[in-house]
């Protein structure tokens, strides 16, 4: 992952900081990821829920990816660890994927170290947002 300053919820920064608390006690072998995590949302810019820009990526979004490599197209709803399920596309802001995509926006080019080399995405739509949904509660 580049570095890169993301934009942030209030609401969604508290809930990661949380969670990357209570899984720091428990896994051990989750610890690179929820450094990674940490270290993006040490770089965010915190805003309230409803100043947040619709074309960038939050928790809970779905956004369309293209791998600029493959051409091929994704669509994965960017979501907290219990509610990840692949089948569905429902990807874990503790996947590497889901940590490199949070707070970028439609039109950039992501590029991440998958475990199977070096990636470029581009974020081609986001079909939901929940804080231009209204949808704070999510």
């Amino acid at each position: 992952m580049a570095n890169r300053n993301i934009v942030i919820t209030a609401i969604d920064r508290l809930r990661l900081a949380n969670m990357i608390q209570a899984f720091h006690a428990a896994a051990l072998e989750r610890r690179e990821y929820l450094d990674a995590l940490e270290a993006e949302l040490g770089r965010a810019r915190v805003v309230e829920p409803t100043e947040m820009p619709a074309d960038v990526i939050t928790m809970n979004s779905t956004v369309r990816l293209r791998d600029l490599d493959a051409d091929q197209i994704e669509t994965y709803t960017l979501v907290y660890p219990d509610f990840a399920e692949m089948s569905e596309h429902c990807i874990s802001i503790l996947d590497p994927l889901g940590t490199a995509i949070i707070g970028y926006r439609i039109g950039d080019v992501i590029q991440w170290q998958a475990p199977d080399g070096p990636k470029r995405l581009k974020v081609e739509e986001m079909s939901f947002q929940p804080e231009r949904a209204g949808r704070y509660d999510l």
